[in-house]
This record gives structure tokens, sequence and C-alpha cells, in this order.
């Protein structure tokens, strides 16, 4: 699939996300390339008068830098309790919207605003569906930088590959928004991942991991079908 349509799909998925959100609600803004559309697409309707009075809650450097750029006013979790409303995306997705996230290493700031939000709602192209978790994307485990070699040792003895991940355009590791690490963990097989996000967060120096169980209420998916964009909602 060319870059053109894969654009359009994000695009698509995007705008269909966006407009849900009603005037005075309070957004968790997600990270990543579809979630950056939808913050443009947010701005855009405040321009227009067509929203008024949302708030967003940021879920990373990226998305508080975009929200600025397009004009959303933003709120901390120090103003807010709950939210309205949470729109993110995802690295892969189960049939039963369970998710890995934490391609942009932004995870665990995100697992924190979706998991208060009334509704989550999740922005995906289609090369996004998997049939089980850990199909194609290892598990991302924020960690502090001081226990990456005994919180390793204890991923390989859950029957995980970890792999320390490096920046690009960056000499070293990736260090996330708070200052930690990020181990990549490929599992050959995840059958249950809801046990799988407890056992890893129990791991002392383990911050929080990228599997998001029972989180997602909405699954919005775009794909090109006869050459057009089109967006479904996963039933």
């Amino acid at each position: 699939m060319s870059e053109d349509a894969v654009k359009q799909m994000k695009q698509a998925v995007a705008k269909a996300a966006a407009d849900r959100v009603q005037s005075g609600m309070i957004v968790g803004l997600g990270t990543g390339s579809t979630t950056a559309f939808v913050i443009q697409f947010l701005g855009d309707r405040l321009r227009k008068g067509e929203l008024s009075h949302i708030s967003g809650v940021p879920t990373s450097f990226q998305a508080s830098v975009l929200a600025k750029k397009y004009g959303i006013p933003l709120v901390t979790l120090d103003d807010v309790e709950k939210l309205d409303i949470a729109i993110d995306g995802a690295d892969e997705v189960d049939p039963a919207k369970n998710l890995i996230k934490g391609g942009g290493a932004a995870h665990t700031r995100e697992k924190i605003v979706d998991s208060l939000a009334d509704q989550f709602l999740v922005v995906v192209d289609s090369s996004k569906l998997v049939p089980k978790l850990g199909a194609t994307f290892p598990v991302p485990v924020e960690v502090l930088p001081f226990a990456v070699a005994p919180v390793t040792h204890a991923l390989k003895a859950l029957g995980g590959q970890p792999e320390l991940r490096m920046g690009v355009k960056k000499d070293g590791p990736v260090v996330t928004d708070q200052g930690n690490l990020v181990l990549d963990v490929k599992f050959e097989d995840i059958p249950n991942p809801a046990e799988l996000e407890k056992t890893i967060n129990n791991i002392p120096g383990v911050v929080e991991n990228g599997l998001f169980v029972n989180v997602a209420d909405v699954i919005l998916i775009g794909e090109i079908v006869d050459g057009q964009p089109r967006v479904r909602e996963m039933g």
C-alpha cells in the first residue's frame, strides 16, 4: 500500500474520531501519527466554531506541542478527576479490543489518561488488526534506568526476549518523557494478556507496560476499499 493511501486511511479515521467530540468535553489527547491528525482536526473544529470549551489532557510532549499549535487549551490531571473521552492509537488490536501500545514510548502516560476516560476511543488503520496480541509487535516495558539489568533477567524468565530500545537520530537508548528507558519484549505466545500485564508490572523496577487489557471501548478502523478511504467500527 502506498504512503499516500496510508495517510488517507489515518486522516479518515482521525476525522471520524474528532467528530465524536462535543463542546464542553475534557479530551485525552493521544500520541502518534494517527492521533496527530485527530488533534489537528479538533483544532480545525474549534477554529470554525463547531466546537467550544473543550480542554485537552496530553499524553506526551508531542501531544502537548501539537495541541498548542492547533489552539486546544490544555489541563493536567491535577485539574480534572476524569475525562469524557480519550482518543489514542495502537500498535496492535486483537478481536477482544485488547491492545499493544508504546511504539512511541508514551504508553505509561497514555494508560493513565486513557483509563480515566468515560470512553476510550482507539483509532487505527487496518494493518494494526491482529488475531492475537504479540503477533507482529513486541510488548514495550518502561523501566527505571537503575533496574534495566534485573528487569531484563526477569522478563527472560517469563519467556520474553527483551531488547533495549535505541534512539533514532540520537546516540544511545530512547529516554521516555519521564526519564526512563524502554525494553521491547518479544513473546512467542501471549495466551493470557491480562495475566501477563499484571505479572510484568509486578517486576520491581518496571514502571508500566504496553499491554492495554479491557481499557478500550470503541475501535475505529481506517481502511481503503475500492481505492477510497473508509472507516468502520469494530463490532
